[in-house]
């Protein structure tokens, strides 16, 4: 009687499994972030978002990789003074802004209608009523919003001269605003924004009552 055939396949021995297989696996820990890198990391992004720019973008304007843009934006790495300066560069701000936490900054002001912090101007200006609107508490800009309110009293005055830059806005009544030798004629709606360092003010009071919104910009000491 013939043998039965031998099969090709080795089924004398069961087969092992390795014990590194059977071994529990053990999920590998994502890096650790630091929260400053973090902070950092946000404030870049919040401001490339804010600017309109494409990570690509800020990448090759900054003259660093993408992926070193991606891992600085998610707090992954802590990036050296150079890749800060040259984020800075691409994004057009200085590098402090990086260090300023947004969230806790405490010039946020909210003011109801009627509520705004009366001035009171003494003189020549008596008759102009200042309410102030907002305050800026940091940064390098100060600004001074004001409703501005000519009394039945108030008189024209061309002479006021500060430094900064200045915006107004008529919302109600008719006046001629002269600033220098430039005379314009404001209806509600018309606006102005000019150096304030030279002379300016209203020149005539055509028709009231007359209010209107007056923005000084400066920049601080």
């Amino acid at each position: 009687m013939s043998s039965a055939p031998v099969s090709p396949f080795p089924t004398a021995r069961p087969f092992k499994i390795p014990a590194g297989i059977l071994r529990s696996r053990v999920p590998v820990a994502s890096p650790t972030r630091s929260d400053s890198a973090l902070r950092i990391g946000n404030q870049i992004r919040a401001l490339r978002v804010a600017s309109g720019t494409s990570g690509g973008e800020l990448a090759v304007d900054s003259g660093i990789s993408r992926s070193m843009l991606s891992r600085v934006e998610r707090g992954l790495i802590s990036p050296s003074v150079e890749t800060l300066d040259r984020i800075a560069h691409g994004l057009g701000v200085p590098v402090s802004r990086f260090f300023s936490d947004q969230t806790s900054r405490t010039d946020f002001s909210y003011v109801p209608a009627g509520k705004g912090i009366l001035v009171e101007r003494v003189g020549a200006v008596a008759g102009y009523r200042y309410e102030l609107l907002g305050h800026q508490l940091s940064g390098n800009l100060f600004v001074e919003p004001y409703l501005v309110s000519l009394l039945p009293e108030a008189e024209p005055y061309v002479t006021f001269q500060h430094p900064g830059v200045k915006f107004v806005h008529l919302l109600t009544g008719r006046v001629t605003y002269r600033y220098g030798a430039k005379l314009v004629r404001l209806t509600p709606g018309d606006s102005l924004q000019f150096n304030a360092t030279a002379l300016h003010g209203i020149d005539s009071i055509e028709e009231g009552p007359v209010s209107y919104l007056s923005v000084v910009f400066t920049m601080r000491e």
